[in-house]
């Protein structure tokens, strides 16, 4: 059936059953294998709606991450359970991304496992918007990118053995939907959905739309709530920031200034500009840096060039030249203080040239960008480039390789060392040691610091400069979240090695991610990570304290002196290495104190037993 509302006709109840039960605006739910709730629902009773655990997956960019976040809380709200753990759920809600193929055939995999497992299927996001008849979503309930508000329903229904069809709606989901974040300290605004645009290669217009843009009103009442919420990081997101109400008679320049009256004047709340593509920023170029400048925003932006070659980039009807541009990259450089851009290339366009790829390579040179994602051309069904003639299979992936070893030869935050950088610290790096900061240009700073210090601001003296983040020791805290009730509600239960933040490449892109072509910003790599799961900040925290701190922290130090004496950057000093520093000391008198004490309680049990004879 097509909508819902065909499955409750003649029911004599004209309340959907989703609703039934009245939806709180904030739901704090920890979520994930372990939890208290999972463990209380283990086995729920598949007659009574909303005691049934679900398992959310999620590819594609932010909006997408946001749209499950909303999904996962509305579910929350009703009494369902959410598991990381596919095989003890007993639904799945797969959030899909048709940017790319492999996207895609991951969604193929993942619906083709859940049908072997028997388990029921609710498929939402980009792929069944814009592609509703695919063979492989027969037989499976399906709700569209507009329609994530009524996820409830879908899934009481599915779970009752019902096919539900939820597509076509011509008004946006509210803002204040109960919400499950995967990062408790970032929450990502969905300021627009769809764009202006018709990129002849992008897929993402056929699901998201023509631009359809929120209030102001409703935008700024949003960034209040979620900072009395004790949100760190405001991502703005949408498939182009830049387009931001064209449709509505306003621009985006006067929604910033907007939402940064709202931040608080210690900027410790951080807002975050999401992807814009150049024709859109051109005219406010100037306004945009002066927001950018501002303390409570990052001096950060992904602007997506997509091909270094005029010819390339009028068959990819991309609505700008290679000069603007560089005018839109040269001017936030000039009038931004440590500004730093980020972009998106595609390699081997239908049509491209070896000539129109050392344009593009020669770009990238130019600007020796910290961030770029390269991806290969896929042709995406039903698109204008799908018609198109391709380049050869084997000249794609060599151009691609190319131009990454161009930028990965780059050494963007070479000087950086030795200088002290305000960093907002929100997330645990996949190390499972350093804690992950930003400094105001959104450079990734990992630092060796107990995890109460998430969520807070400090000053940090770079020690060192890797190619994808910075090393960094915390100097002076400047807001820091020291009440662990306080932490327990704003941090989830956490897997520190289930991170979305990959301290080794998570500063730049190479092939593997998913591309944002015309999507949403430069985080767009989600595929790898679920709402239940928590991307930005794991799953299955257990609040460590400081002896835990100290072991973590000597265990990285001797991993640290054995890489340099490996790379010979440490000298021996009279043929003997200096291992003994503070914590080992602190360590060693610990540990000679606990076998004293051991020996101690021995010694006097043995004189009882003596005694007693």
């Amino acid at each position: 059936m097509e909508d819902i509302e065909d499955l409750l006709a003649g029911s004599g109840n004209a309340t959907p059953p989703g609703f039934r039960l009245p939806l709180a605006a904030a739901v704090g739910v920890g979520v994930g294998v372990g939890s208290k709730r999972n463990k209380l629902s283990s086995s729920p009773s598949p007659a009574i709606p909303g005691t049934q655990t679900i398992y959310i997956k999620t590819f594609g960019c932010s909006h997408n991450q946001s749209d499950s976040e909303y999904m996962a809380g509305q579910l929350s709200a009703f009494g369902y359970s959410l598991s990381d753990n596919p095989d003890q759920a007993d639904l799945w809600l797969i959030n899909t991304c048709t940017v790319k193929s492999p996207s895609q055939s991951a969604m193929d995999t993942i619906i083709t496992k859940g049908k072997s497992s028997n388990k029921p299927l609710v498929v939402a996001g980009c792929v069944p918007q814009g592609s509703r008849n695919l063979k492989e979503l027969e037989g499976i309930s399906i709700v569209g990118v507009q329609q994530i508000d009524r996820v409830v329903e879908i899934v009481e229904e599915t779970l009752k053995g019902h096919e539900v069809r939820l597509l076509t709606r011509k008004t946006l989901p509210a803002l204040d939907l109960p919400k499950v974040r995967k990062n408790k300290f970032v929450e990502i605004l969905p300021i627009n959905v769809g764009c202006l645009g018709a990129c002849t290669y992008c897929k993402t217009k056929h699901a998201r739309g023509h631009l359809g843009s929120y209030t102001i009103d409703s935008l700024v009442g949003r960034v209040k709530s979620v900072i009395s919420d004790g949100v760190k990081e405001i991502w703005l997101s949408s498939e182009d920031t830049g387009a931001y109400g064209r449709d509505i008679g306003v621009n985006l320049p006067t929604l910033l200034k907007a939402l940064v009256a709202e931040l608080p004047a210690d900027a410790s709340t951080m807002l975050r500009i999401g992807m814009t593509n150049p024709p859109y920023i051109l005219e406010h170029l100037k306004e945009i840096a002066e927001i950018l400048r501002h303390p409570c925003v990052y001096s950060f932006l992904h602007v997506p060039v997509q091909s270094g070659s005029d010819t390339v980039l009028t068959a990819m009807n991309r609505e700008y030249t290679v000069s603007e541009f560089r005018t839109v990259v040269d001017t936030l450089t000039e009038l931004v203080p440590e500004m730093q851009i980020a972009t998106d290339i595609i390699c081997g366009f239908p049509g491209e040239t070896d000539e129109d790829f050392v344009q593009t390579v020669d770009l990238v040179k130019d600007y020796k960008f910290p961030q770029v994602h390269i991806s290969q051309f896929y042709p995406r069904p039903g698109t204008p480039a799908a018609r198109m003639k391709k380049v050869p299979s084997n000249v794609v992936k060599r151009r691609s390789r190319e131009l990454t070893n161009v930028f990965e030869s780059f050494t963007p935050y070479s000087g950086m060392e030795g200088k002290v950088e305000r960093i907002w610290i929100t997330d645990i790096a996949s190390d499972g040691i350093h804690l992950v900061g930003h400094t105001k240009g959104y450079i990734q700073v990992l630092v060796l610091a107990p995890d109460d210090m998430l969520g807070a601001s400090a000053m940090a003296k770079i020690t060192s400069v890797g190619r994808w983040s910075v090393f960094g020791e915390v100097v002076e805290t400047i807001d820091r979240v020291s009440d662990n009730k306080a932490l327990n509600k704003l941090v989830p239960d956490r897997d520190l090695h289930s991170l979305c933040v990959n301290p080794a490449k998570s500063g730049g892109f190479s092939e593997e991610p998913e591309s944002c072509a015309c999507g949403s910003d430069i985080c767009c790599s989600i595929d790898k990570s679920d709402v239940s799961r928590g991307t930005a900040v794991p799953q299955n925290q257990s609040n460590r304290n400081f002896v835990e701190w100290i072991l973590r922290k000597r265990e990285h130090l001797h991993k640290k002196v054995e890489s340099e004496l490996a790379s010979g950057s440490v000298k021996k000093q009279d043929g003997k290495m200096k291992k003994w520093d503070f914590v080992d000391k602190v360590l060693l008198g610990g540990i000679s104190i606990s076998i004293l004490t051991i020996i101690a309680l021995v010694a006097a049990l043995a004189f009882r037993v003596i005694w007693s004879r």
